[in-house]
């Protein structure tokens, strides 16, 4: 078993070659660099690991041996941050056929300054288990052994830039990306796309009147949806009121030529209005409304932190598709909330990056929290999206809460869905709307010893079938720290939710203790 993960992750090497030829030319002595490897052992008993029907469902002990290693890097010239981990099953009674042998997730990000003020480079790469559908349980937390609507995916990306200023006139940037999506579906595909953007703005000398003008074309290349263009245009003002408060507004160009359902447009001018309002280093807002092609729009983007709380909510609308989606970063990362929070006080990010760390190691907080279910799709669609995060620590306690609510319509033909969904499902997708919410709240017993109690829930619903499903977790577990980089916990958790187009609901409880140390 060891050997054949050793072998998938030896065939995912090349990919790396785009990230390091991106940051080789950029490591200079004097970085301050943080490698930790890290094991941990599980042993797990659940009643019903394959989620079956309650009266299919068998009991198994699991033993899940996880190594994994995190790198975190900076100097003058380079930005740098990796995880990956992979997770060794073995079962009791034997790997039924729907089981996994392991799980392999990796993500990595950089940027390279190569010539200062001139060129720099971002790469990404991430890899891991991706939801089929949203009619069933996701591949993160619940569905954790069974290979039942999952898939695994990765996708890379390398992007340049230049960048020019002219004086106190105006700044440019000229980007170029390349990037590349392989799922193991093969009714899914493989697809890479080629991108270029040119991106003109308005410098000090302006004073209260702002302005910018970006242009970006791509040009997409997939298996299942074929070749693909699409161009968009803005140019955006601003009008300072207040040293606080700016007026803005936007007008645009939009053009996609995807196949598109009867009656619908792929092209046509979109304009907003809003505002921004920054009144102070720890809040920021900026609202718009207006339209596009497809009818009314808007979005909103608004941050606040305290030196004990962190607030994000976010609203888009946006022409889009699952590729796309799973080439970006996506979800709310906790690490990344728990970092806002904690710049309060700790402005030094390899301290404060090392603060975080531990501070989930001792709460048992999740690293990552609930998100809207990015399913497998080869369609275009208009997606809106809206998500809210708080996050607070306090001395003996902290809570992470985010909540979601998303629509996706679909814009282009069911075609290229056929071997996704079957001859039966084509409408499945065709308008799709999800709910979700999860809340994590840790108590510090002492100085070694915390209880975390976690939730999670979410509902799919199709609304032109009026399908719908709901998932749900729930987790108890109390954590202990040996020492430094040694700690334990035990977890009760107890799962249930719809299998959709995979069968009845199901049910699972489980108890698990772990012992995890850093290297």
């Amino acid at each position: 078993m060891t050997i054949t993960t050793a072998k998938r992750i030896a065939a995912r090497l090349p990919r790396l070659v785009p990230l390091a030829a991106a940051l080789a030319v950029a490591l200079p002595a004097q970085a301050q660099w943080r490698v930790t490897p890290s094991l941990s052992l599980t042993e797990t008993y659940s009643d019903n690991p394959a989620l079956a029907s309650d009266a299919q469902k068998h009991g198994q002990w699991i033993t899940e041996v996880t190594p994994g290693i995190a790198v975190y890097g900076q100097n003058a010239r380079v930005q740098f941050n990796a995880n990956a981990r992979a997770s060794l099953l073995s079962y009791s009674d034997g790997r039924p056929g729907n089981m996994l042998r392991n799980n392999v997730q990796y993500d990595a990000s950089g940027r390279a300054n190569v010539i200062d003020e001139l060129l720099y480079v971002d790469a990404r790469m991430n890899g891991g288990t991706r939801p089929v559908t949203a009619f069933g349980p996701d591949s993160s937390g619940i569905n954790r052994y069974t290979s039942e609507n999952r898939t695994k995916l990765s996708n890379w990306s390398i992007s340049p830039y230049l960048v020019q200023r002219f004086g106190n006139f105006a700044s440019a940037t000229l980007r170029y990306t390349h990037d590349s999506v392989n799922a193991d579906d093969p009714n899914f595909g493989n697809s890479t796309s080629d991108s270029a953007a040119i991106d003109l703005v308005s410098g000090r000398a302006w004073r209260d009147i702002g302005w910018n003008l970006r242009y970006v074309r791509q040009d997409l290349d997939a298996e299942r949806l074929g070749a693909t263009t699409s161009e968009n245009a803005l140019l955006g003002l601003s009008y300072r009121l207040h040293r606080t408060l700016k007026l803005t507004a936007s007008g645009g160009y939009d053009s996609y030529d995807y196949e598109a359902l009867p009656g619908n447009r792929t092209a046509g001018t979109s304009w907003s209005g809003g505002f921004a309002w920054n009144p102070s280093a720890r809040t920021a807002v900026q609202m718009s409304a207006g339209r596009h092609f497809l009818g009314k729009t808007g979005s909103l983007l608004a941050t606040h932190r305290s030196r004990h709380t962190v607030l994000q909510a976010s609203y888009s609308d946006s022409v889009t598709n699952t590729r796309q989606q799973f080439a970006g970063v996506q979800g709310v990362d906790t690490l990344a909330l728990l970092d806002s929070l904690f710049a309060a006080t700790i402005p030094d990010p390899l301290a404060r990056r090392q603060a975080v760390l531990d501070y989930l190691l001792a709460t048992g907080l999740p690293l990552s929290t609930v998100q809207s279910v990015n399913y497998l799709t080869n369609r275009y669609f208009r997606e809106k999206n809206a998500q809210a995060s708080f996050a607070y620590n306090m001395r003996k306690q902290g809570s992470v809460l985010t909540l979601y609510a998303n629509e996706r319509t679909a814009l282009s033909t069911s075609e290229a869905d056929a071997g996704l969904l079957g001859s039966g499902l084509f409408a499945l997708n065709d308008n799709v709307r999800q709910v979700g919410a999860s809340l994590a709240h840790s108590y510090r017993l002492n100085a070694l010893t915390s209880a975390t109690a976690s939730a999670t829930a979410t509902r799919s619903r199709s609304l032109e079938t009026n399908f719908e499903t709901d998932q749900q977790n729930l987790r108890l577990t109390l954590t202990r720290r040996f020492s430094r980089t040694l700690s334990g916990n035990v977890e009760l958790r107890h799962n249930r939710g719809d299998l959709g187009a995979f069968g009845a609901g199901y049910k699972e409880n489980a108890i698990s203790a772990t012992l995890s140390a850093q290297l």
